[in-house]
This record gives structure tokens, sequence and C-alpha cells, in this order.
């Protein structure tokens, strides 16, 4: 760990491509070639990239559900629990009607979805992050970014991979 908690650079290469396409063959090549864990950057979402990568789900949408789940067992279970505890006949309607309660069952599902999907993206983000790969700024606007973390041993041979994929600009990092 460097100052402040933060990571030491992480050493590797990295490659800005132009086009979509040739990034794509880039990440399948890396890959056929044992190099699993890359970063990649792009300043929008792409099928093409991601169909390349591979990834697995992201197990935050099912941190949601568990939380609007219990969101919505919640509201139903505390407004019929209030009833039943102070039970008082309106209108001759029964004590633990659920049509009035359905709002706040849904309101507590929206809540605490949320929350709870809050709370497990920091939690991933904390524990999963890539602190200390390399970045341009060219990536969050027109070019995509690749960055194959890679000992000094190897950087020659995925530099000329990436060059060979057609990255317009390759440079060893940190």
């Amino acid at each position: 760990m460097g100052p402040f908690g933060t990571r030491p650079a992480t050493a590797g290469v990295l490659a800005a491509f132009e086009h979509v396409d040739a990034a794509s063959d880039a990440i399948r090549a890396l890959k056929a070639r044992g190099h699993k864990d890359m970063t990649v950057y792009s300043a929008a979402p792409n099928h093409e990239i991601e169909e390349a990568l591979a990834h697995r789900v992201s197990p935050v949408r099912l941190f949601t559900l568990i939380g609007g789940l219990t969101g919505c067992a919640a509201g139903f279970g505390m407004t019929l629990w209030m009833s039943y505890d102070w039970p008082l006949v309106v209108g001759g309607k029964p004590i633990g009607s659920i049509p009035p309660y359905v709002v706040i069952a849904f309101e507590l599902t929206i809540l605490m979805g949320a929350l709870v999907t809050v709370s497990a993206v920091a939690v991933f983000s904390v524990l999963l992050g890539r602190r200390g790969a390399a970045f341009d700024p060219r990536f969050s606007d027109d070019q995509i970014g690749i960055f194959v973390p890679a000992a000094a041993d190897q950087r020659d041979r995925v530099e000329q991979l990436l060059r060979t994929a057609g990255a317009v600009e390759v440079r060893h990092a940190a």
C-alpha cells in the first residue's frame, strides 16, 4: 500500500484504440494468450467489447432483489402487525386488510432495494476496485483503452500483440 492507503501503480502495457472492432479483436487475442486480468476503458458501453470480455454477471443484482423483497415483506409485516396490535374497526372493514398497505410495502420495496444496491456497489468497488491501473483522459472521449498488467519480461510480447490488433498508441505504464 502507498501513502494514504492507496495502492501503488500497477506495471503493465496501456494501448489506445480508435475502432471498436480492433479493440475487441485485441481483447480476444489477449484472452487466447492467457491474459485474463485486463482493464478496458470506453466512453460508452459497447456490446462487442462486453461480449469479448465475457465478464460474469454482477452480484449486485442479487443484493438488489434481496433488498427489495425484504422491504416488501417488512412493509406488509409492519403494517399488519400495527393493525393487529391496535385494532380499530373502520366502516366494517377487516382489521388486516391488505389493499391499503400495498402503498407502504411498495415504498419500502423501493427504499430498501435502493439502499442495499448503493451499499453493495460501494462494498464491491472497494473490494474489487482496480486502483493503480493506468488511464488516459482520451478514453473518456473518443478512444478505447486496454490496460494489461504484465511483468517486465512479458511487456514486449503484449505490446506487439496490441500493435498487431490495431492499436493507435501503445506505451509501458509504471
